[in-house]
């Protein structure tokens, strides 16, 4: 627990494995925390409409992964008492959490900041820079993120008791998973496997990759 008083940092801790089994590979802590951020839920309903229907709202199919949106200050003014190397700096924060040639993909991610802790992945990034020394070096930064959480889909599935076929699902493949027995786990019936592999058009549909997101669209 920290003491009284004691400024805790936002921290990004990155992680090579998408079920977070191993410890982390990197980590940054922010310069400045931020002064706000935003948690974004997006809900998805079917639009369909049959002729000479009247306008409803659509039936419920989905909730979208939350998005969070964080402005990060990189300063090298010295003004809070500590230079720093505004454009390393940055440079820093993006080998953390960007991409891994190691996985072939962006690193996985964990946000955490009281009692905010999030598992999310890096969507989209804005850097400006503001002020700069004569030699064009910059003395400010501002990065604008956009991050995705990354939600285990059985888990979701077992929480909001919609494990209907009906449905769409996305799940994040597992060490150990195979489409016929993901097929079984939400349809049913593991013989929807070539349909499935068709759908997203997997060129070797026994050798799943973990980490990668499949569809299982609803059962027609």
């Amino acid at each position: 627990m920290n003491n009284f008083g004691e400024l805790e940092k936002l921290m990004i801790y990155a992680y090579t494995s998408s079920d977070y089994s191993e410890d982390p590979v990197d980590e940054y802590s922010v310069y400045y925390n931020p002064e706000e951020y935003s948690k974004i839920m997006n809900v998805e309903y079917n639009t369909a409409q049959g002729d000479g229907t009247t306008a409803l709202p659509g039936s419920f199919r989905r909730i979208k992964p939350n998005e969070l949106n964080f402005k990060f200050i990189f300063d090298g003014t010295g003004a809070s008492g500590k230079k720093i190397e505004v454009h390393d700096k940055v440079e820093s924060f993006f080998n953390v959490v960007g991409y891994d040639g190691a996985i072939h993909r962006p690193r996985y991610l964990k946000i955490i900041w009281g009692k905010l802790e999030s598992k999310c992945v890096l969507t989209k990034a804005d850097v400006k820079y503001k002020m700069f020394y004569p030699d064009g070096k910059p003395l400010r930064a501002y990065i604008e993120c956009t991050f995705i959480e990354i939600r285990d889909d059985r888990t979701r599935v077992a929480e909001a008791d919609d494990s209907s076929p009906d449905l769409s699902h996305f799940i994040i493949v597992k060490d150990g998973d195979s489409l016929p027995s993901l097929c079984y786990q939400i349809y049913g019936d593991k013989n929807y496997y070539i349909k499935i592999a068709e759908v997203n058009k997997l060129n070797n549909f026994s050798k799943l990759e973990p980490g990668q997101t499949l569809i299982f669209p609803p059962v027609i």
